[in-house]
């Protein structure tokens, strides 16, 4: 398939996935989940069906999706039978060894301007919305997506499935106990996160509250 790369969503998060894949040289073969979202598929570009996907088997693939319990539905559906990749914007920045960890990770969505310092574990799956931040000696785990312009600061675990809103501030932990964000947590867009937040919880504000 040459230099070709699946992207499954058909959406805004599937496009600026796009964006990232043309500036690595990818063209881009966009998935859609049915027939009504294929037919409802207005911007340029080649698109196929789900049904289809293993007659296309032998190029990469990333979940351009910024809903985290449909990219790890899909990240399951389709395991073991495609190769899911990074995509890497090229004006992201790395702390030391930071960029090779990430590398050693699958299908993480990096997108321009984001920032990495050193020391933090990132999971699979995971998406950095533009010019985010990610401090030193944080935890990132499987599913995460990380909003425009959010700031993840230093000592932070954000866990499987959490949603980081844009502009949010996680203020920073010490070595002994992480600032926690629990799991499926979602913050809220501009929030400034003081204390540890609960699994499967929204919150919102300055600072952040239960909701």
């Amino acid at each position: 398939m040459g230099n070709r790369i699946g992207i499954f969503g058909t959406s805004g998060m599937a496009l600026e996935t796009r964006d990232i894949a043309y500036d690595l040289g990818f063209s881009v073969v966009f998935i859609a989940r049915d027939p009504l979202e294929l037919t409802a598929f207005s911007h340029v570009g080649d698109t196929i069906l789900e049904s289809d996907i293993e007659r296309f088997s032998d190029m990469p693939y990333a979940i351009g999706i910024g809903e985290s319990a449909t990219r790890k539905k899909i990240a399951a559906r389709f395991a073991g039978k495609i190769q899911f990749t990074n995509l890497i914007h090229p004006t992201a920045t790395f702390g030391q060894n930071q960029l090779e960890e990430l590398k050693s990770r699958q299908g993480v969505i990096v997108c321009a301007g984001v920032r990495f310092t050193c020391n933090s574990l990132i999971g699979n799956f995971t998406i950095f919305n533009l010019n985010a931040t990610v401090s030193h000696d944080c935890v990132i785990g499987d599913f995460v997506t990380v909003c425009p312009q959010a700031c993840v600061l230093g000592n932070v675990e954000v866990m499987s499935g959490a949603w980081i809103g844009a502009g949010a501030v996680i203020n920073q932990g010490d070595n002994d106990s992480k600032r926690t964000v629990g799991e499926n947590c979602m913050i809220g867009s501009g929030a400034v996160v003081l204390k540890d937040c609960k699994a499967n919880s929204v919150y919102v504000g300055v600072p952040a509250r239960l909701v």
